[in-house]
């Protein structure tokens, strides 16, 4: 079991548009559960969720200042954050929204020692708004807070289940990669993370995993690994490690 982490979790795999409060509960409770019990046998935890559940820049009118879309974007990971500390505390799990700015009385401002005294004290952190910037992806935010948290590994929940040469879709023959070099993925431009979260986390030393959140009890695997092997998604190495497939 790793002794902290940073999950990232996309807006949409908390989201339904069809749903009259815009979340997929079922999913919501499931993703908190597996993290509470995660979090009571004492690992560590800081969550990083995405908004594209509300908004997503990049389809933001043509005409739109590329500023001022990010910034929705922003908030809308707020309001993800705030649902899934809700959440947790249906399930009574500690949980704190944090951002890199003030936003009135709703979030903390992050700062590393208050974040790891948190964590120490068994509360989920939830971070939210990005890097306060915009041009930055949810990725590298992700990448950044796995940095200065010192964390063991970061877990890339996803709606596949690692990392292929190929797009499996597109090509039959796609093999998937068991353990993956961050140098090999960002040569061969396999867009499954950001390149710059790639650099950060290569540069920092800290592996990713990505795995299909989809799978039966995959956070609660992913928190595991390599412990386990009823999990099979890709572990991204730091350079100058041997990449295999499976």
């Amino acid at each position: 079991m790793n002794r902290r982490v940073v999950i990232k979790l996309s807006g949409q795999a908390i989201g339904d548009s069809m749903a009259a409060s815009g979340y997929n509960d079922v999913a919501v409770d499931s993703i908190v559960g597996q993290i509470a019990r995660v979090v009571s046998t004492g690992t560590q935890v800081s969550l990083v969720v995405g908004g594209g559940n509300l908004w997503r820049g990049h389809q933001a009118r043509p005409d739109m200042d590329r500023v001022k879309a990010d910034s929705m974007g922003m908030l809308a990971t707020v309001m993800n954050a705030i649902y899934l500390a809700e959440a947790f505390k249906r399930q009574d799990t500690k949980a704190t929204v944090l951002t890199p700015m003030p936003i009135a009385n709703i979030t903390r401002v992050y700062e590393k020692d208050m974040a790891l005294e948190l964590m120490a004290n068994q509360t989920v952190l939830i971070n939210a708004a990005g890097t306060g910037h915009p041009y930055f992806s949810t990725d590298t935010i992700t990448a950044l807070r796995a940095a200065e948290l010192e964390a063991d590994c970061i877990l890339y929940a996803k709606n596949i289940d690692g990392v292929y040469d190929r797009i499996p879709d597109d090509n039959p023959s796609a093999r998937k990669y068991k353990t993956l070099s961050y140098t090999t993925a960002i040569k061969n431009d396999l867009k499954v993370i950001d390149i710059a979260a790639m650099h950060l986390s290569n540069g920092a030393g800290i592996p990713s995993y990505i795995f299909d959140l989809n799978a039966q009890d995959s956070i609660s695997l992913a928190c595991a690994h390599p412990n386990t092997g009823q999990l099979n998604g890709t572990y991204m190495n730091v350079d100058n490690k041997e990449d295999y497939y499976v």
